[in-house]
């Protein structure tokens, strides 16, 4: 689906240049959904205690385990849309 990777690279610069930040909760979401259609399931293992941020980031995407890339990528362009209203 070369239509759909066009629309998830789009919306993945037009997520770079919102004019309002999104909420962390709103980040981790983008975060997760991006790396589950680029990299596909979690792939690594959970970070330490001491790196709050990364935790965050791993649950997040952990979260996403079992979604198609195209699904993944279609969650991630419909958030974008939203962000930019």
């Amino acid at each position: 689906m070369p239509d759909l990777k066009a629309q998830f690279e789009t919306a993945a610069e037009q997520a770079q240049q919102l004019k309002k930040r999104p909420s962390n909760d709103t980040l981790l979401l983008l975060y997760a959904l991006y790396k589950q259609a680029t990299v596909g399931d979690i792939n690594t293992r959970r970070p330490g205690f001491t790196d709050v941020t990364g935790r965050a980031k791993w649950d997040a995407w952990e979260s996403m385990k079992g979604k198609s890339r195209d699904e993944a990528m279609q969650l991630y362009i419909a958030l974008v849309e939203k962000l930019k209203k």
